[in-house]
């Protein structure tokens, strides 16, 4: 009899078993249902596969690549250095062309600095310039004086600008050439237009909204897309972001993919109160005289920090995506009939009445002739509510 009960379970294993469907006449649980199965499928068409293209593969690992080229040219005139004239090579900073770069709107000199022994300046922080002798420059007996140092004399005096020297650096332009590369797809592109046209250069300029593949940027449309005016900008200085972003669709071929511009200032906070805006760093530039002796003159330099960001993503078509967000939207339907099953056993009135035909229960019972339990019963027939 053993054998003949393992055998009976053996085979079990093969038996294919269905489920028992019972229909409810019930309106207001069949209107919820259909309700929950119209959210999910329009939830799954308009949010997964059209608004967020659930069936395509993507690529975020966008490679880039950024070359800038300035050109502009502006003259000053000053007590100290006299009638000077700025061309990139002068107001770039680097000059190599990268994807941070600097120009100068604004600037202070300390000329024909020589290093020697000279009086510090008052209020101001000397330690980290120049080394202190011991020595106290009085003017008088009574005088507190002040401290000798070796450095660099005269040395720099502190004062503030009182506006923008290079005031028509507004008008310079910057190319911008941007290189990108998808490498799931074997995908690239540039933001400069494809054209034999050897003057097309020359003559575009960006606008926005029109042309999105002229790279020859106006620094003032710069600063007037970030919401500042360039003027303002240009007297202590500031940082502005230049995010160039790539969302190319692939399913639909080239035409689709299309750089896009934001521009951002870096240096405020959000209410556009703080003592860190503006932007100045110091640099020299060193000669020498007929006698050989070497001397230098100290630049404060304000101006706009420029950091170019390039952000992008692409998707293709594939099946594998596809499949895993339509069964994730069949189990979503699945769940909405599991959740009408509850409503109707155990909020409905007459729960007990659609229990009772829901789940049909058999008692085991032994058998007389040879005491074992038959398999029958026990089992509970879970019938879905359609």
């Amino acid at each position: 009899m053993a054998g003949s009960f393992y055998k009976g379970c053996f085979l079990s294993m093969f038996d294919y078993k269905t489920k028992t469907f019972i229909v409810t006449k019930n309106k207001r649980v069949g209107v919820l249902y259909r309700l929950i199965q119209l959210s999910i499928i329009g939830y799954i068409i308009g949010w997964v596969f059209l608004s967020e293209k659930g069936y395509q593969e993507t690529d975020e690992a966008i490679q880039s690549s950024i070359i800038t080229k300035l050109k502009g040219v502006s003259m000053t005139n000053t007590t100290e250095s006299g009638v000077l004239v700025w061309g990139p090579e002068d107001y770039v900073i680097p000059p190599q062309g990268e994807a941070v770069l600097f120009v100068v709107t604004n600037f202070l000199e300390t000329p024909n600095q020589k290093l020697g022994h000279c009086a510090e300046v008052r209020r101001q922080n000397t330690g980290s310039f120049r080394i202190m002798s011991g020595r106290c420059l009085g003017k008088d007996e009574n005088s507190t004086g002040t401290c000798e140092v070796y450095g660099w004399c005269p040395i720099e005096r502190k004062s503030e600008p009182q506006g923008p020297l290079l005031s028509n650096a507004e008008n310079f332009t910057i190319y911008i050439k941007n290189f990108i590369h998808f490498p799931k797809f074997t995908f690239s592109k540039s933001n400069v237009f494809e054209t034999t046209d050897n003057s097309y250069l020359r003559k575009c300029r960006f606008e926005e909204g029109l042309h999105p593949y002229c790279p020859i940027f106006r620094l003032g449309d710069i600063t007037r897309l970030a919401g500042y005016n360039f003027q303002d900008m240009a007297t202590f200085g500031g940082s502005i972001g230049i995010m160039i972003e790539w969302y190319c669709d692939l399913d639909k071929g080239n035409s689709n993919c299309h750089p896009q511009y934001r521009f951002t200032r870096m240096d405020v906070s959000i209410t556009k109160q703080t003592i860190a805006e503006g932007f100045n760093f110091r640099h020299t530039r060193y000669f020498k005289n007929a006698a050989g002796e070497s001397y230098r003159s100290l630049f404060k330099v304000y101006g706009i920090r420029f950091n170019i960001m390039v952000h992008g993503k692409a998707g293709k078509f594939s099946i594998i995506p596809t499949i895993v967000n339509v069964a994730s939207g069949m189990t979503l339907i699945g769940g909405g009939a599991l959740f009408c099953d509850m409503v109707l056993l155990y909020l409905m009135k007459k729960g007990d009445s659609y229990r009772e035909r829901k789940f049909q229960r058999f008692k085991m019972k032994k058998s007389e002739d040879n005491g074992v339990e038959d398999r029958k019963g026990a089992t509970e027939h879970d019938n879905l509510t359609s």
